[in-house]
């Protein structure tokens, strides 16, 4: 009442006083008041509070970005109810043409086959993965070489495979199951030395979400007719504003307090939120863990680091970030589709490590767990095959940068995108003139994918630096290797059979500086 009276009085005062002006008068102090508005306007519009707000935080996190580019190679692992279907409902292989590559993936099944809440509700309290066991997981992970992992709490089927209290939707409260397996293996990263990081799902929940923005959208630009990722067959009734607030931000507070210490935040496929939503889901990150790295995925240019696109090798890496990632897939698929086996050759495997780690980004490579919780038998073997790689040659990759050079030799392959990657296949031959480098202090490595002619080895990237060479060893063997300048490349001669031991060989160049 006190403020009503104060206001009335204010009022009042400022009819008399402009009363007792003129026309002339009260036309000036109109303008000035037009102009007042303008310029504040103006301000508001030059001074992006959000966006300073965001470079704040952001900047606090310049001592993670080499730890984590340091670890260079990871495993995804996508896991839900989705496995157990395998990329088949009712006895078909749902595949659809119609949205884009997503719409042929194990994991959009429920998107594709269009299939109905309730449906797919009473599918995950079947779900009872009795031969999952984090240990291994964890375990195989390590033994192929990766350094850090990135599970899957919920996808966009809003199934949560952990036990949550915001709803009742997740594998310990409906399903058999009874398990958290996301905090198992928490504690089996702990235990293997593994860094883990979450993937969350912040804008698309074809169960419990609104339509991932395109409503919002839509009042801004009427026109619009994009609906890819929204469930308009069997839409949930919230909206999606309600959604991120009573389900999605709670469902990250639980996590972010739950595995303290995580690597990186994965978030996917914003669609059409605002900024200022993708912000909210920044800032929740970085109140719990301000050290946690923050995928471009979050939206709005607001991410700390890049996520390529799915099986993406950038041919040009965005300036704007300190560090980037490709993600990609063993097959053509993320969750377990039980008909895709194209599976990737050591040959290739290499290759995409080679490719990425030359160009100074991380490889987050993906295996898809059946709905038994049992990783593919290929996935495993594949992954022990990189593993006895990087075993001997791993020093090429971890905590290495991208040197003067990238990659030297007629074979070129530019691999763009999931579906890409699967109408074209991988047919590459490499030749002994295919060199990919990387570095790391005052050492250059130089990474062949194929075993030398005649234990000789001609680079010519080496050339300019031959006065500045030390000494040439190859990984896995204490011997030093002759080599002399010839012409415009510098010769390496190999000892007999030390280019055995694994698939192709790797070349330390110690250099007197750099």
């Amino acid at each position: 009442m006190l403020k009503k009276i104060k206001l009335y009085r204010i009022i009042s005062k400022l009819k008399e006083f402009i009363m007792a002006r003129s026309a002339s008068e009260i036309r000036s102090i109109v303008l000035t008041i037009i102009c007042m508005v303008v310029l504040n306007h103006a301000f508001s519009q030059g001074r992006d509070g959000l966006k300073e707000d965001w470079e704040r935080m952001h900047g606090t996190k310049n001592s993670i970005f080499k730890d984590y580019n340091d670890l260079k190679f990871g495993m995804f692992i996508h896991w839900g109810v989705y496995s157990k279907l395998g990329g088949v409902w009712k006895g078909e292989k749902i595949v659809s043409e119609t949205h884009g590559n997503q719409a042929t993936l194990g994991e959009w099944v429920m998107y594709c086959a269009h299939i109905p809440r309730a449906e797919y509700r009473e599918v995950a309290k079947t779900f009872n993965p009795v031969g999952f066991n984090a240990d291994k997981w964890v375990k195989l992970a390590r033994e192929a070489g990766m350094r850090y992992i990135v599970v899957m709490p919920k996808h966009h089927d809003g199934f949560a495979m952990y036990h949550s209290e915001v709803t009742d939707y997740n594998i310990y409260d409906i399903t058999p199951f009874k398990r958290d397996p996301m905090e198992e293996i928490y504690n089996a990263c702990k235990k293997y030395d593994i860094r883990m990081g979450i993937y969350y799902s912040h804008s698309i929940d074809w169960m419990d979400g609104g339509d991932a923005g395109i409503s919002q959208a839509k009042r801004a630009n009427p026109q619009m007719k994009d609906t890819l990722a929204a469930n308009n067959w069997d839409p949930s009734p919230v909206s999606y504003r309600d959604y991120i607030e009573n389900k999605a931000k709670p469902q990250m507070r639980e996590l972010l307090t739950k595995f303290p210490g995580l690597i990186e935040i994965w978030y996917d496929f914003p669609r059409y939120m605002n900024r200022e939503q993708s912000f909210e889901f920044y800032k929740l990150a970085y109140q719990y863990q301000p050290l946690c790295l923050i995928n471009s995925r979050v939206g709005n240019d607001l991410g700390d680091m890049l996520t390529a696109g799915d099986n993406e090798i950038p041919t040009v890496v965005n300036g704007q970030y300190k560090t980037w990632e490709t993600p990609g897939t063993i097959n053509n698929t993320w969750g377990y589709k039980s008909y895709d086996n194209d599976w990737k050759s050591l040959n290739e495997m290499l290759f995409w490590i080679a490719e990425i780690a030359s160009k100074g980004g991380n490889y987050l490579l993906n295996v898809g767990p059946d709905g038994n919780g049992v990783i593919p038998e290929e996935s495993v073997k594949i992954l022990k095959e990189i593993g006895v790689w990087m075993e001997v040659n791993g020093e090429a990759i971890y905590g290495t940068n991208r040197w003067a050079t990238a990659k030297e030799g007629p074979t070129s392959v530019e691999m763009k995108s999931t579906g890409s990657r699967k109408e074209n296949g991988f047919n590459c031959i490499f030749t002994s003139s295919d060199f990919w480098y990387t570095t790391k202090g005052n050492s250059v490595y130089v990474i062949s994918l194929v075993s030398p002619e005649k234990n000789k080895v001609s680079v010519q990237s080496l050339f300019n630096y031959r006065q500045q060479i030390k000494g040439i060893k190859l990984l896995g063997s204490p011997v030093s290797l002759k080599w002399e300048a010839s012409g415009d490349k510098v010769n390496i001669t190999l000892s007999p059979g030390s280019n055995a031991k694994t698939h192709g060989f790797v070349l330390k160049v110690e250099l007197n500086d750099l």
